[in-house]
C-alpha cells in the first residue's frame, strides 16, 4: 500500500513544474519569514510539555526560546525571561519535540528535495535522513543549508550493495573487497552521516552482499570513524551483520520470529538502534486527516485504496511480534518510515503502538532515538541548548498516538512554519 502511494506521490507534480513552483514558493516563504520573525526571546507557557526523553510530562510548563534555541525549560512562573521577551500562551495545548524520521529515500534534484522537506515540516517532521540513494552533490549542499519552512536533512550518500540487475544503480554495486573499501572511502570524503549496506536477495532474485564484503565494508567504515547501518531481511543475515560489527538496523527481521540469540547479540551493543520500519498493517484506516494538505482527488484515491489485506496482516504480524520482543528487552527503537511519503511517520507511529509499544515509548523513538540515529546532537528533546524544534498539539499523544497529527503549529529553529501557505500551495485551496 505505502509503495503504491509513493509512486502516485512522485507523480503528483510534473517535473516541468517543479522549478516554477519552488521559485514562487521561495519568494513567498522569504516574505512570510521576514514578516513573522519572532522577538529575540520568546516565552511559551501553559502547555503540557513532553520533553522527549521518556520522563513524565511537565504540566503548566514554560520554556524560553532565544535565537532559535531552548535556553530554559521548566514550569510556568519559574522561568526568568529577559526584559522585552514576547510571550505565547499555550494553555490547553500539548507540546512535544519535532519528529525525526531517520529512514527516508528522497529526491536528488534540489527543487524536488526542498519541496519534500517542506512537506515533512508541515507534518511536524523537523529532520529526516535519506538512506543510501543520494547521487550527486545536491544532498550535501542542502544538508549544509537552513531552508525556511523545511525539515533539516541528513544523508548516507550512496549506500553499498551487491549488483542488483533491474534495480536502481544509485548505490555502489560491489563485487570485491577492494571495491567495497573504495566505496566507503569515497563516502567518508563526503562526510556522510552514516554508511548504509543492503544485505538482501530481493526474494531470491539477486545475489546478496556476502559476509566477506559487508565485513570489509563495516571494518573500513569504523576505521574512518563512521557508523554503519544495514538493510536486512532474514534472521540469519541479521545475526551475521551483528557479528561483523554493524551499528544499527534500517529494518528488523522480516522472514520469521526472532530468537533469544538475536536479542542477546543486540543487547551486547548498548548503543545499537533498530529502525523497525514496519510494513502496512493491511487494515482499513481513515486518512481524512490529510484533507488540508492534499488535493480532493488525491484524498479520494487514498481512501479508495485503503482496504483489508489478510496477506499484509500476516506479514505485519511477524514484524510486530519482533518489535514487541525487542522493545520488551530494552533495545533502543527509532522511527523511520522509508520511501518519500511525507506523512508516513505518523502512520508508522500508529503501527508501532499496534505492535505493542506504548505511546510514550513511540514518542521517544520518534524524537530522541531517531535524532541519535540521524546524527543530530541538537535535536530530539526539549532541553537547553537544543534547537527549538517543537510541535504544538491540540490533544495529548500520550492518550492516543494519533493526536500527534492534531497539529496547531510547528516551530523549527524557533520560527513558526507557515503551514497555511504551504497547504494553499499544494492544494490550491486558500485558508
Amino acid at each position: 500500500m505505502r509503495r503504491a502511494i509513493l509512486q502516485r506521490w512522485i507523480r503528483i507534480i510534473p517535473a516541468s513544474l517543479f522549478s516554477i513552483a519552488v521559485l514562487v514558493a521561495g519568494f513567498v516563504t522569504s516574505v512570510v519569514v521576514e514578516a513573522q520573525r519572532p522577538a529575540a526571546a520568546t516565552v511559551f507557557e501553559g502547555a503540557r510539555l513532553i520533553v522527549g526523553d521518556g520522563s513524565a510530562p511537565i504540566a503548566d510548563s514554560a520554556f524560553l526560546v532565544e535565537n532559535g534555541r531552548f535556553t530554559a525549560v521548566g514550569r510556568k512562573g519559574q522561568i526568568k525571561a529577559p526584559a522585552g521577551a514576547a510571550r505565547v500562551d499555550l494553555t490547553g495545548k500539548t507540546v512535544m519535540p519535532a519528529i525525526v524520521d531517520a529512514h527516508k529515500h528522497l529526491a536528488v534534484t534540489r527543487e524536488a528535495l526542498v519541496d519534500q522537506l517542506q512537506h515533512l515540516a508541515y507534518y511536524g517532521i523537523g529532520a529526516a535522513m535519506s538512506l543510501g540513494q543520494d547521487t550527486g552533490d545536491v544532498a550535501y549542499q542542502v544538508r549544509a543549508e537552513t531552508i525556511p519552512n523545511a525539515a533539516r536533512f541528513r544523508t548516507a550518500g550512496r549506500g553499498i550493495t551487491a549488483p542488483e540487475p533491474g534495480r536502481t544503480q544509485a548505490p555502489f554495486w560491489v563485487t570485491s573487497e577492494v571495491e567495497v573499501r573504495k566505496a566507503v572511502d569515497e563516502m567518508a570524503l563526503k562526510k556522510v552521516d552514516i554508511i548504509k549496506f543492503w544485505v538482501d536477495d530481493r526474494d531470491h532474485t539477486v545475489t546478496k552482499l556476502s559476509p566477506e564484503l559487508y565485513r570489509a565494508g563495516i571494518d573500513e567504515a569504523h576505521k574512518k570513524g563512521l557508523r554503519t547501518i544495514a538493510h536486512i531481511y532474514t534472521l540469519e543475515d541479521a545475526k551475521g551483520t551483528l557479528r561483523a560489527g554493524i551499528d544499527n538496523f534500517a529494518h528488523s527481521v522480516r522472514d520469521k520470529d526472532i530468537d533469544d540469540e538475536y536479542v542477546k547479540l543486540i543487547k551486547a551493543k548498548p548503543g545499537f538502534i533498530v529502525d523497525p520500519n514496519l510494513p502496512d498493517r493491511g487494515v482499513k484506516v481513515d486518512r481524512s486527516w490529510l484533507r488540508d494538505s492534499v488535493t480532493d482527488a488525491e484524498l479520494q484515491k487514498l481512501q479508495e485504496d485503503n482496504k483489508e489485506d489478510p496477506k499484509a496482516q500476516a506479514f505485519f504480524g511477524i514484524q510486530a511480534r519482533n518489535l514487541a520482543k525487542l522493545n520488551t528487552a530494552g533495545v533502543k527503537i527509532a522511527l523511520g518510515s522509508d520511501g518519500g511519503i511525507p506523512w508516513a511517520a505518523h502512520e508508522e507511529m500508529a503501527d508501532m503502538v499496534a505492535a505493542g509499544m506504548t505511546p510514550a515509548q513511540v514518542l521517544v523513538a520518534a524524537t530522541r532515538n531517531a535524532a541519535q540515529l540521524a546524527n543530530l546532537s541538537d535535536a530530539g528533546t526539549i532541553a537547553t541548548r537544543k534547537s527549538a524544534d517543537f510541535l504544538v498539539l491540540d490533544a495529548n499523544p500520550l492518550d492516543d498516538i494519533t493526536n500527534a497529527r492534531r497539529i496547531a503549529s510547528v516551530y523549527l529553529r524557533g520560527l513558526s512554519v507557515d503551514r497555511a501557505a504551504l497547504s494553499a500551495r499544494w492544494t490550491g485551496r486558500r485558508r
